[in-house]
């Protein structure tokens, strides 16, 4: 059996925040064991955007919704997400009465 690689002596997390306009990434380092919260404290997100409560609408890793006491891993992509700006199922709905509009005037 092979011997096993040493543990890294700090974990590098991307922490990123997508707003209307922009993308914010942050890279910071974080010791093995680190909770996602603790990353989040590390790349000063809540000076970046002190109005901002990450948790609100939700935080990921790797598009995937997680708790703040989350254990990282090496090259993990932390995501804060935004609350939505529209309800997914009106907008289908919308989607699919204008597609039934058009397949209609295209039979007429």
């Amino acid at each position: 059996m092979p011997p096993s690689e040493p543990a890294p002596a700090m974990l590098t997390i991307t922490v990123c925040y997508a707003q209307p306009t922009q993308l914010w990434q942050q890279a910071v380092c974080v010791p093995p064991g680190a909770t996602l919260a603790q990353a989040l404290a590390a790349s000063d997100f809540h000076a970046r955007f002190p109005d901002v409560d990450p948790f609100a609408a939700g935080v990921g890793v790797f598009g995937v919704l997680r708790g703040a006491s989350y254990p990282l891993h090496e090259g993990d992509r932390i995501e804060v997400y935004r609350p939505l700006v529209f309800d997914p199922m009106q907008s289908r709905r919308r989607r699919a009465q204008h597609k039934a509009a058009r397949a209609k005037k295209t039979r007429d």
